[in-house]
Order: C-alpha cells, then structure tokens, then sequence
C-alpha cells in the first residue's frame, strides 16, 4: 500500500506541475487505502502542497513568476480557499458536483478550438487587481470547498483575461495552487483530518514528481504543456461524468 502512495505521490507531483489534476491519482489512491473522505482529502493537501512548492521554486528561480502581478491574488486566494475549507462541514456539494464536469469540458473545447492560445502573450482584457480580486475570491473558495479543476480554471482564465503566455499562466497557477492548498490545509489540521504517515510517503513521490514534471516545462515551454494541459483537462472531466452518471454503488 506505501509503495503504491508512493508511485501516486510521484506520477500526481509530475502531472501537477505541468498542468494540474494530479488529484485524480491522489483522491483515489488514498481512498483505495481505506481512508474516510475528509481524512482522504486533508491528507492530500498535505502531499500536494509539498510538491507545489517545488515546482513553485523552480519557476521562480527561472524568472517565470510576476510577484507584482500575483502578490494579491495569494492574498485573497488564502482567505477565500479557507473560507471554502470550512464551508465545506455546512454545505452540500451537490450542485458543484453536477455543474463542474460541463465547466471543465467548455474549458477544453475552448482550449482545443485556440490552437494559438498560450502559445505567446497578448493584451490583457483587465487589470491584474482586478483579475487577482476575482480569480482569488471564487477560484480560491472552490479549490477549499471542492477543487477538481482548479488549476485549468486559473490558466485557461490566465490566457483568456491576462493575455499570458502558457508557460507563465501555468508558473502563476502553481503559486495560487500553492496558497489555496497551504489554507485548506491548516483547516483540515485544525479539524485533525491528516494522517501524516500516509502523506509523507506521497511527498516523497510528490518531491521527485514535481522536479521532474517542471524540469520538462522549463525544457519544452508552451507547446509541451499545451499537450498535457488538454489530456488533463479531458481525463480530469471524463472521471467527473463518469462519478456522476456511473457513481459506484456500496
């Protein structure tokens, strides 16, 4: 069972920091553990964060991360993703359940139908305030109550209101996938749902993953992740459809 956390850590860390998604490696594995939902998921974050921070590192260093333009939106990304967090033991997940997978799938068609998206930068349609004010309060207070998606939210909003290039959208998405994490996470420490034994085997997976996984972004640029940005999106939407169409039945 720890080794198979361990290959999970690994293959979510190399996906997360490409595209996002890795959670449809992670969730699952834990569950497959034994481990209740709230524990499953307040493990994850654990993990998920460790491996964030690597990739976040290395786009720093590599000049891929506007501070100015992302500085407020890890602020209001923070309070809104923990605010999500503890919305998360008053209300029903349902309808997000049934609306996110239809999101994620416009998402991609749109994506796939711009062949030239993120493949260079363009004018900004609003103001990075703006954008930081938005993006942080409803894209953070989904990645706390919910998540799956988060990070293609944040990129394909990056290329589409900023003008960004796909290689800075997705350094710019891994520092607010990083924030939201951090504040879900100190929730779901406060409310004891983290079984640490378990997610520092996963962080292991998550460092090497992660290092790996941005090391090929930093190589290859906006065409590479284009690639995996799509396939995640897609898997990420079909396993969403699948749960809601085809839920698995005790």
């Amino acid at each position: 069972m720890l080794m198979l956390l361990f290959v999970a850590g690994l293959a979510a860390g190399f996906v997360d920091a490409i595209a996002g998604g890795g959670g449809l490696i992670t969730v699952p594995a834990l569950l497959w553990a034994g481990l209740p939902v709230q524990l499953a998921l307040g493990t994850n974050k654990l993990q998920a964060a460790c491996g964030t921070l690597l990739a976040v590192t290395r786009f720093a260093r590599a000049g891929w991360i506007a501070w100015r333009d992302v500085r407020l939106a890890i602020a209001v990304t923070f309070v809104f993703a923990a605010l999500g967090a503890w919305a998360v033991t008053l209300l029903s997940k349902d309808l997000l359940k049934t609306i996110v997978p239809w999101l994620l799938l416009a998402v991609a068609v749109y994506a796939l139908l711009s062949p030239r998206l993120g493949l260079q930068r363009r004018v900004a349609r609003i103001s990075a305030n703006a954008f930081a004010i938005l993006g942080g309060t409803l894209l953070g207070f989904y990645d706390g109550f919910f998540g799956p998606g988060t990070g293609s939210f944040w990129t394909i909003a990056l290329l589409s209101l900023r003008g960004y290039e796909l290689t800075r959208a997705t350094a710019f998405t891994k520092v607010v996938n990083l924030t939201s994490n951090i504040a879900s996470l100190l929730v779901f420490l406060w409310a004891g749902s983290v079984v640490f034994k378990l997610a520092l085997v996963m962080i292991a997976g998550q460092l090497i993953g992660a290092r790996l996984g941005s090391g090929l972004v930093l190589k290859h640029g906006a065409p590479f992740v284009r690639v995996v940005f799509l396939g995640v999106v897609f898997a990420l939407t079909a396993k969403l459809l699948w749960d809601q169409f085809c839920p698995v039945t005790p």
